[in-house]
């Protein structure tokens, strides 16, 4: 067997094996990490509205050769206002279930996100994470999926991992999931149906008010391109976050809970602006954890982690050449072997 088979096999006997639970690891973690600070959370909104209209503002004065550094920043900043919705969505912002909602609406809107369709299928997959068949976040391609897709299917998915074009991932995943309130149970339809509404009154007036004000142009400029740099991040942070050639993907009977959590999230270091404004989402393992702790104390419980649960810990450092190993060995997944590239697919049939 090859290396990474088995070290992929290690890693599932210990998803088996375990006897650790959640509850015993988080309570290892500082009762601070739990409070909610009600300064730092709106204090922390609005240093991010301020930032994002600067970003607007230096699009809008920039000349051209300095606009692509005004987009990224602006995107970049508007991944910040997914985080604030994100704290909402786990009513970790505020104490008050109707401030969390309203929040979370207003900053997900610039974003065409419903929030409340996020916000369940988001909590389905903290619930499941890194459950085979089930975690709807990011789960990976089986070959006897792969087989069935046909041709095409198959051509394009290929095309798509050996292109490395995973950052327009969570664009299929936003238009796919969040806007059909008939897919959701019924007791939560009405609450997606008011959200997928609020994002089209929204559009509905934005749109044709950047249209006449500045035409197609300032559409694409203004919104769209900060928009795919915002989906840009959403992708790379959820690849990088849960996507390893040590991770497995285990089914019911063998998951664990508490291994999924603590060992089965990547902790990625990014440029130091990037987590200031993404609000340190990409201290992830924590927040795998308890969805309680609000992003502004990620950084305390994970140093906790680090001194209690060290050699749990699954921890990167943000580069192209880690982009470049994900996409290039994390193609299809083999439950029995762990992730195959294509070449390795194709060899063994």
């Amino acid at each position: 067997m090859t290396t990474s088979i088995i070290n992929n096999q290690k890693q599932s006997e210990n998803f088996v094996s375990s006897n650790l639970k959640l509850k015993d690891i988080i309570k290892t973690l500082p009762r601070e990490c739990f409070i909610q600070d009600r300064r730092k959370a709106w204090t922390g909104a609005i240093i991010n509205v301020v930032l994002v209209g600067l970003g607007y503002l230096s699009i809008g004065i920039a000349p051209w050769f300095l606009l692509p550094l005004a987009w990224v920043f602006t995107g970049t900043a508007l991944t910040g206002f997914f985080v604030i919705g994100h704290d909402c969505g786990h009513r970790s912002f505020a104490k008050r279930r109707w401030v969390n909602d309203l929040v979370g609406h207003l900053f997900m809107m610039p974003l065409i996100y419903p929030f409340h369709s996020w916000r369940i299928q988001h909590n389905y997959h903290h619930t499941h994470t890194n459950k085979l068949g089930e975690d709807n976040a990011w789960h990976p391609i089986t070959p006897k999926k792969f087989e069935n897709w046909g041709k095409i299917g198959q051509r394009s998915f290929e095309m798509f991992m050996r292109y490395r074009l995973w950052w327009v991932g969570s664009i299929g995943h936003w238009a796919m999931l969040h806007f059909d309130w008939r897919q959701f149970k019924a007791k939560d339809q009405s609450s997606v149906r008011f959200s997928v509404i609020v994002v089209a009154i929204f559009a509905a007036i934005a749109f044709p008010t950047l249209l006449i004000t500045t035409g197609i142009w300032g559409i694409v400029k203004f919104w769209f391109i900060p928009w795919l740099v915002y989906h840009f991040w959403m992708s790379t942070f959820t690849l990088v976050h849960h996507t390893d050639p040590e991770i497995p993907f285990t089914s019911e009977p063998n998951w664990s809970a508490a291994i999924a959590q603590l060992s089965g999230s990547v902790h990625c270091d990014y440029p130091r602006w990037i987590e200031f404004l993404c609000h340190d989402i990409n201290v992830h393992v924590p927040h795998h954890l308890s969805t309680a702790i609000p992003s502004y104390n990620l950084r305390l419980a994970h140093r906790s982690l680090q001194e209690n649960w060290g050699s749990y810990l699954r921890e990167e450092k943000f580069s192209l050449s880690l982009m470049k190993h994900i996409t290039d060995n994390c193609q299809l997944y083999n439950p029995d072997q762990g992730y195959l590239s294509f070449n390795e697919y194709y060899k063994g049939k």
